[in-house]
C-alpha cells in the first residue's frame, strides 16, 4: 500500500516545496553518507540508500513530482493505484490522463503525447569507481566501464526493419491523438487522448529492426578516460555533460554521473584539505627533545619536537595537506600527534639506570603528578 512508503520529502529531509537545489543537495550528501561502497555488508544502509535514489528519481523530475504532490504515492507507482483512484495508472492513460485532457484542452495545455514526441533528454547515468588514498589527493586518470542507452545504428533509431520504414498510424492520422467523449463531473465534454494503436508517436512499426526490437534504442558498454582532479574526498560526484543516455527526438544526452570511493590510508586520516597520523616517540626523546622524521604524502621530512613533549601534543605542518578540489592553490595541513611509547622486556642493567633515574628526578619533574596529588590531599 503507498502509505507503507515514507514522504519522499521526508527521505530527503526537505519541506514540501523546496527547490531543485535543494533537492539535489539532500540527494547528494545522503547519497555519499548511505552508498554501499562506504557501507559494505550493512544491509540496512543498502536499503537506505535505494529508498533516497527512489524518492529523487520523483522530486526531481517535475513532471513526476507534480503528480507525487498531487497524488502522493499513487500519482507515480501505478501499483499503488488502489490506494482511493480506482487503479488507475497515471503514467498513461489513466486519472491523471483524464484531468490533463480535459483541463489541457479547456485551458489550451500541451498534451502528454506531444510531450512524448517533443525532444527529450537522456536519463543520467550513474557509475562507482575506488582510488586510492594517494590518487585522491593528486588527482589521477581512469578508464570507466559504464552503460548507456544509444540510438540503433542498425536502423538508425526509427525503430523499423532496415529497408523498411514506419508507417502513419490511420487511427489517429500520425497525430499521435484521438480525440473523443467523456463523462465527467462536469458534464458529457470532449477532449484528446494519447492514441492507443500508436502509443502517441504518430507511427506504426509492421517489421520492427530485429537488433533494438522496434524501440530505436539499445543498451550498450562504453569506455571513457576519465580525468579524477587532484582533492576530491570520498563520496563525492562527478557529473559529465551529455555521456549519459542518448536523448530522444533531438533531445539533449543525460549526464554520466560518477560516485568516487576513496580507499584509506595506511597511516592518514582527512578530515576535509586537512590530514592526521600519530607518530610514536621513545622516552628520552621526547624528554630530551629531538629531530625526529615524519612522513607526508610526497616524502618525509625531519622536524624538532621540543624538550619535555608530552604524549598527545600535536604538532602541525603548514600546506602538507590535501588540495582544494576547486582550487589546487590552496592546500590543507597536515597535523600530527605525538605518543610516548614506554619500552617493554628491560635488561637488569636497563631497570638498574631507570630506578636510578627516577630517584634523581623525585616528584618536581612531573608537574601533572604533583599537582593531582596536592589536590587531593587539599580535599
Amino acid at each position: 500500500m503507498a502509505d507503507q512508503k515514507r514522504d519522499y520529502y521526508e527521505v530527503l529531509g526537505l519541506q514540501k516545496g523546496a527547490d531543485e537545489a535543494s533537492i539535489k543537495k539532500a540527494y547528494r550528501q545522503l547519497a555519499m553518507k548511505y552508498h554501499p561502497d562506504k557501507n559494505p555488508g550493512d544491509k540496512q544502509a543498502e536499503e537506505k540508500f535505494k529508498e533516497i535514489n527512489e524518492a529523487y528519481a520523483v522530486l526531481s523530475d517535475a513532471d513526476k513530482r507534480a503528480k507525487y504532490d498531487q497524488f502522493g504515492h499513487a500519482g507515480v507507482d501505478p501499483n499503488m493505484g488502489g490506494g482511493g483512484f480506482g487503479g488507475f495508472d497515471f503514467s498513461g492513460g489513466g486519472f491523471g490522463d483524464i484531468f490533463g485532457d480535459i483541463f489541457g484542452s479547456m485551458f489550451g495545455g500541451g498534451s502528454s503525447s506531444s510531450r512524448r514526441n517533443g525532444p527529450m533528454r537522456g536519463g543520467d547515468v550513474e557509475a562507482h569507481i575506488v582510488i586510492s588514498f594517494e590518487e585522491a589527493a593528486f588527482g589521477v586518470k581512469k578508464d570507466i566501464n559504464y552503460n548507456r542507452v544509444e540510438k540503433c545504428k542498425e536502423c538508425s533509431g526509427t525503430g523499423a526493419k532496415k529497408g523498411t520504414s514506419a508507417e502513419t498510424c490511420q487511427t489517429c492520422k500520425g497525430t499521435g491523438q484521438v480525440r473523443v467523449t467523456q463523462r465527467t463531473p462536469l458534464g458529457v465534454m470532449q477532449s484528446t487522448r494519447t492514441c492507443d494503436a500508436c502509443r502517441g508517436t504518430g507511427k506504426i512499426i509492421k517489421e520492427p529492426c530485429q537488433e533494438c526490437r522496434g524501440k530505436g534504442y539499445v543498451r550498450v558498454k562504453k569506455k571513457l578516460e576519465v580525468s579524477i582532479p587532484a582533492g576530491i574526498d570520498d563520496g563525492q560526484l562527478i557529473s559529465l555533460r551529455g555521456q549519459g543516455d542518448e536523448g530522444r527526438n533531438g533531445g539533449p544526452a543525460g549526464d554520466l554521473v560518477i560516485v568516487v570511493s576513496v580507499r584509506p590510508h595506511r597511516i592518514f586520516d582527512r578530515d576535509g584539505m586537512d590530514i592526521y597520523c600519530e607518530i610514536p616517540v621513545t622516552f628520552p626523546e621526547a624528554a630530551l627533545g629531538a629531530e625526529i622524521t615524519v612522513p607526508t604524502l610526497t616524502e618525509s621530512v625531519r622536524y624538532t619536537i621540543p624538550e619535555g613533549t608530552q604524549t598527545g601534543t600535536r604538532f602541525k605542518l603548514k600546506g602538507q595537506g590535501i588540495s582544494n578540489v576547486n582550487n589546487p592553490k590552496i592546500k590543507g595541513d597536515l597535523y600530527f600527534t605525538v605518543t610516548v611509547e614506554v619500552p617493554k622486556n628491560l635488561t637488569a642493567d636497563q631497570k638498574k639506570a631507570l630506578r636510578a633515574f627516577a630517584g634523581e628526578c623525585g616528584d618536581n619533574n612531573y608537574a601533572k603528578k604533583k599537582s593531582f596529588f596536592d589536590k587531593l590531599f587539599k580535599k
